[in-house]
C-alpha cells in the first residue's frame, strides 16, 4: 500500500528537481519527513495550455515507516490531517502483484506459441514462467540478423520477404518509437512495464506520461527477454513459418512448418498484422474471420522545431521538456474520421514493405528522439463500404494501394512524395516548395499522391490537413511534406474468437491473439492481450513436469 499524491505542480523553472517535486507532495500530504519510508513518481506530465506558464504535473507516491499490522492505521491518520481541497488528491493505493494460477489437466505437448511480436512475447514469458516450457515460431530472423536484412534493404533496396520491418524478433514495433501509451486500463499493464524495466528500458517509463523505449533500446529489450524464455525451459525457433494448423473434430492437432509437424493441445496465434499468407491459409480451414474497419493515409513531416514551438512557444528547448507530440482527430458528420497516428518526434520515416513491388511507409524514432523531422501518420478510417464485404477484401485493399505507391515512386521501393502546399493546391508535386526533407530510407520520387486514393479518402486527408493545422501551427504549412503510402495501422481482419474461452470461435485449442488477430492496438495492449491468453491456457492445463 501507498499513499498517492496527485496533481503536484511545478513550474519550468522547479521541473528538473525531483527533490522540490517529493518536498511540494510532502506538504500536501502534511506528512512529516520522519514518517516516510520512500518517496518516488507515479506519473509526470506536462501542461501546455497557458505557453507563458507551463506546468510539471506529478503524481508522488510514498510508502510509511510502519509494520504491517500498524500501516493501515497510521495511513488513516495521515488522510484525517488533509482538509479542503488537497483531500481531494491524496488516495491510498494497494497494489496487488499480477499472479498466475494454473489448472490440473495434465499437458500432454508444450503449448506453440506463432509470432515473436509483443503479444507471442509476453504469452511466452508468461508460460515458461510458470514451468510451461512453450514452444514458439516466429517467421522472421532474430533481431541481430533482422537489423542487417533491414538496413540492406533500405540501403540497397532489395526487400527480403521473410525478415523486415514487419517479420521478425519483436514484431513491427521493434522498428518504431517504441511507444509504451494505450488507452485500455488493465492491471496488467503496469506488469508489462515493469517486465520491460527488468529487460533494459529506462526505468522512466514507470511515471512518463508518453513512455517510449525508443528502436535502439527495444532491441535489447526484445533479446533478453527472449533469452530468459530459453533460460526457462522454453524454445524460440527463428526462419519457422507456419504453414498450415492441422484441425481434427473442431480440435487444434498440431502446426506444420517447412521444417516439420508440431502436436499440440494448445497453439497461440500471435501472428501481427501483416500476416496476409497466415489469414488466408485460416480461410482455407474455414476458421472464422470478420473483416475489421483499419485506416490509411500518409506520412507527414515537419521540422521538430516547428512543433516544439507550436506546442511550448517561448519555451520550447528548455530541458525539461520533452520533444514536442501531437495527436489530432476529426470526425465528419457520415462518421468517417481522419487522425494522426503513430507520431514520432525527432525521427524518421521508414521503408516497411513486406511484400515484393509494393510501398508501405512507418515511423521510427530512437530513444534520443535527436533527428531533425517529426512525422506521423495522417491517416482515413475505412470500412467495408470503401473495400468490399468479404473477409479478405481489406488486404486486397492495401495491396492495391500499396501498388500503385510503387509505380509513383518509380517501381524501385522509393516512395511517391510531394509538399502539403502542392497536395492542398492541387498543383506540380514540386518538394522544392518545402524546407522539410523527405526522410524516407530507400529515398523518394516526387508524386502526385492524390492519384494513390480514391476520391474521398484526399478529401478527408484535406480537411485533417487544414483543421489540425489551425490547431498546431505548422503542422500542414508550406514547409511540411508528406510521403505515401501508409497502410498498416492495424490488422484489416479479425479472427473471432469466444469472449470466455478466448479461443477460435468453434475451436478448441486455438488461441487468436494480438494486434494481428483484431484484439490490440500497440506494443503493450498487445503484450497485455498476449499475458490474458496466457492466463487462460494455464488455467485449464497443469504445467509441465520435467523429463529425466
Amino acid at each position: 500500500m501507498a499513499i498517492i499524491v496527485s496533481q503536484v505542480k511545478t513550474s519550468l523553472k522547479d521541473s528538473s528537481d525531483r527533490e522540490k517535486i517529493l518536498e511540494a507532495a510532502r506538504k500536501m500530504a502534511h506528512l512529516r519527513r520522519e514518517e516516510i519510508a520512500c518517496a518516488y513518481l507515479v506519473k509526470t506530465s506536462v501542461d501546455a495550455r497557458h505557453q507563458d506558464n507551463i506546468l510539471l504535473v506529478s503524481s508522488v507516491g510514498f510508502e510509511l515507516n510502519a509494520d504491517e499490522k500498524e500501516l493501515a492505521c497510521k495511513e488513516r491518520e495521515v488522510l484525517s490531517r488533509v482538509h479542503g481541497r488537497n483531500a481531494e488528491q491524496i488516495k491510498i493505493q494497494h497494489s496487488v502483484p499480477l499472479q498466475f494460477s494454473c489448472g490440473s489437466q495434465p499437458m500432454q505437448r508444450p503449448p506453440v506459441i506463432v509470432g515473436f511480436g509483443p503479444a507471442g512475447m509476453f504469452a511466452g514469458l508468461a508460460l515458461a514462467r510458470m514451468g510451461y516450457r512453450p514452444i514458439i515460431l516466429e517467421r522472421g530472423a532474430d533481431v541481430d540478423r533482422r537489423v542487417q536484412a533491414v538496413e540492406g534493404f533500405w540501403k540497397e533496396r532489395r526487400l527480403d520477404t521473410a525478415t523486415n520491418v514487419q517479420f521478425g524478433e519483436g514484431g513491427a514495433g521493434t522498428f518504431s518509437d517504441g511507444k509504451l501509451t494505450t488507452r485500455i486500463s488493465d492491471s496488467r499493464c503496469s506488469f508489462i512495464l515493469e517486465e520491460m524495466i527488468r529487460h533494459g528500458a529506462p526505468q522512466e517509463i514507470r511515471y512518463r506520461q508518453k513512455p517510449h523505449v525508443g528502436t535502439d533500446l527495444l532491441r535489447g529489450v526484445v533479446k533478453n527477454i527472449r533469452e530468459e524464455i530459453i533460460r526457462l525451459g522454453g524454445q524460440v525457433h527463428f526462419l519457422t513459418k507456419v504453414e498450415d494448423v492441422v484441425l481434427k473434430d473442431g480440435r487444434v492437432q498440431a502446426v506444420k512448418t517447412e521444417q516439420g509437424e508440431i502436436p499440440a493441445e494448445a497453439v497461440i496465434f500471435a501472428v501481427g498484422h501483416s500476416a496476409r499468407d497466415t489469414f488466408e491459409m485460416l480461410c482455407q480451414k474455414q476458421v472464422v474471420l470478420e473483416p475489421k474497419p483499419f485506416s490509411v493515409g500518409v506520412r507527414i513531416e515537419q521540422s521538430q522545431k516547428v512543433i516544439d514551438y507550436g506546442l511550448y512557444g517561448k519555451s520550447a528547448g528548455h530541458p525539461s521538456l520533452p520533444k514536442g507530440e501531437y495527436q489530432l482527430s476529426w470526425r465528419n458528420e457520415q462518421g468517417r474520421g481522419v487522425y494522426t497516428f503513430c507520431m514520432c518526434p525527432g525521427g524518421f520515416v521508414v521503408a516497411s514493405s513486406s511484400e515484393e513491388n509494393t510501398v508501405v511507409t512507418n515511423g521510427m524514432s530512437e530513444y534520443a528522439r535527436d533527428a531533425q523531422n517529426a512525422n506521423a501518420a495522417l491517416v482515413v478510417s475505412v470500412d467495408t463500404a470503401d473495400y468490399g464485404s468479404g473477409v479478405l477484401d481489406g488486404i486486397a485493399f492495401q495491396r492495391q494501394l500499396e501498388h500503385k505507391a510503387f509505380c509513383l515512386g518509380g517501381s524501385d521501393y522509393r516512395a511517391p512524395a510531394q509538399s502539403v502546399k502542392s497536395f492542398l493546391e492541387q498543383s506540380s508535386p514540386d518538394l522544392s516548395m518545402a524546407s522539410t526533407t523527405p526522410s524516407f530510407s530507400c529515398g523518394v520520387k516526387e508524386a502526385n499522391l492524390r492519384s494513390a486514393f480514391p476520391e474521398q479518402i484526399n478529401t478527408m486527408l484535406e480537411q485533417g490537413m487544414h483543421r489540425f493545422n489551425r490547431k498546431l501551427p505548422g503542422f500542414a504549412d508550406a514547409d511540411a511534406v508528406i510521403t505515401g503510402i501508409e497502410t498498416r495501422t492495424s490488422s484489416p481482419v479479425r479472427i473471432t474468437r469466444n469472449p470466455d474461452t478466448l479461443q477460435a470461435l468453434g475451436l478448441s485449442g486455438l488461441y487468436p491473439c494480438g494486434e494481428g488477430a483484431g484484439y490490440a492496438g500497440g506494443i503493450v495492449s498487445a503484450a497485455v492481450d498476449g499475458v490474458r491468453v496466457a492466463e487462460q491456457v494455464m488455467s485449464i492445463y497443469a504445467p509441465l513436469e520435467e523429463k529425466e
